[in-house]
């Protein structure tokens, strides 16, 4: 039989395609479990909740940390690594970014960061992950063990899952699945664009008419969940349904919103139906710093680098709004979002300290707060008997341009290779120099 040229063109296309998405595949096999016992001796511990334990040892048993101190006894059968005078960290986290749903933001068929429509409460950012992304390499060469990924879009943009970052797919990778359901707020400024120019009225009334539906839709999902808890549901509205869980206060909302007035109509919704909330984004955060503390709402702050948002800030307020938060009693953790900057979470943590947090504040911005917003500090985030062997390894200060080499990671208790593109890349043209 002989294929028309269309045909012809369309086998070439999907060939084209799937050669493109093998191309995008890193080839770093995920790590092995340790056939024994681990004991890692010599070291300057950062433990989080401890304090910070010098030339102190750790032993890893089965995936997990067995035993902290020093002059630890070797069990039988382990194998002991000597990494005298390094820094061990727990394995860092990053919230809120897209790491694995998007591979080159040029090319539409490597973007799988969001879905059509303003109501996806049903969608879920775990099944459009990309263990084998180019880019998830070079986020743990800079100490990261975990991601939290979200759906991205408008309204009810989805649910986020937090996944681990050595792994063959996305089931393996996921360690808390549905930890928020995301909302991107209504925009409240009534400041027309650059590219599209409005009079205040027409913006004032356009942000009206999306907040108002906004709270039509959550309206009709209180109503699905009431009618469920009467029993009166004769069908199931996926939506809806998967807003139960929000309802019962089992699932926080994340709110990306960044003006202190979206985040204050967030706090009003937030309050009407008992919502747990945590902000995402929190540009203007320091404006009410008190009254999320008072509301236990927790923030993730996205902008720890960055111009200042309005012309009379001062040009560090992007640096010091974690300090203010600190100060405040605000529960927060540092992220970047997007997904491969996300590497350089680490340095924005530093860059904290310069403008007022101290070391163990900015380290626990970005483990054990972090680990609580998403809802698994009783697994991970910290270095406590018990919890899993997600460590660090760096040469220095993990926070500092200069001192930051990380030499070893482990994600529970599995060592990972820290090759990645960059390095590749690096080694082979420095061969052309030389």
């Amino acid at each position: 039989m002989k294929l028309s040229k269309t045909c012809l063109s369309l086998f070439a296309a999907l060939a084209g395609s799937l050669g493109g998405t093998q191309a995008l595949a890193h080839d770093m096999v995920p790590g092995k479990a340790a056939e024994g016992p681990l004991l890692l001796t010599g070291l300057t511990i950062h433990t989080v909740t401890d304090g910070v334990k010098t030339d102190s040892d750790i032993l890893i048993v089965d995936g997990k940390i067995a035993a902290v101190g020093q002059n630890l006894s070797a069990p039988q059968g382990a194998t002991v690594l000597a990494l005298d005078g390094k820094h061990l960290y727990p394995g860092l986290i990053a919230l809120a970014n897209q790491l694995g749903l998007i591979e080159i933001e040029a090319v539409r068929s490597t973007d799988d960061s969001r879905e059509v429509t303003q109501t996806n409460p049903d969608i879920k950012a775990k099944v459009g992950y990309n263990a084998d992304s180019e880019v998830i390499p070079t986020i743990r060469s800079n100490g990261f063990a975990y991601s939290m990924i979200y759906p991205d879009g408008s309204m009810l943009m989805g649910q986020s899952s937090l996944m681990q970052l050595d792994a063959w797919n996305y089931q393996d990778a996921v360690v808390a699945d549905g930890t928020g359901l995301h909302v991107r707020w209504p925009n409240a400024s009534t400041l027309g664009s650059r590219w599209n120019p409005k009079p205040a009225d027409e913006v004032r009334k356009a942000n009206a008419e999306q907040l108002a539906k906004l709270q039509q839709y959550f309206q009709a999902a209180k109503a699905y969940y009431d009618a469920e808890q009467a029993g009166l549901n004769r069908g199931i509205d996926s939506r809806w349904h998967e807003m139960l869980a929000v309802f019962k206060g089992e699932r926080p909302l994340f709110v990306h919103a960044d003006d202190e007035r979206q985040i204050r109509q967030a706090m009003l919704l937030a309050k009407e139906y008992n919502l747990k909330l945590t902000i995402v984004g929190g540009r203007d955060s320091w404006r009410l710093a008190d009254e999320l503390a008072a509301a236990k709402v927790a923030v993730i702050y996205t902008a720890p680098y960055g111009l200042p948002s309005r012309g009379d800030e001062n040009y560090s307020r992007a640096f010091t709004v974690p300090k203010t938060l600190q100060d405040a009693g605000v529960n927060y953790a540092l992220s970047l979002d997007g997904y491969w900057d996300t590497r350089n979470l680490v340095f924005a943590a530093g860059q904290a300290i310069s403008f007022g947090l101290t070391p163990e504040q900015a380290l626990r911005s970005v483990t054990i707060n972090a680990a609580q917003i998403a809802g698994v500090a009783d697994k991970i985030g910290s270095i406590e008997v018990g919890k899993a062997a997600s460590l660090v390894v760096s040469e220095g200060d993990i926070f500092d341009y200069l001192g930051h080499k990380v030499t070893h990671l482990w994600i529970g208790g599995r060592e990972v290779d820290l090759n990645n593109r960059h390095k590749q890349l690096h080694n082979k043209y420095k061969q052309r120099i030389n």
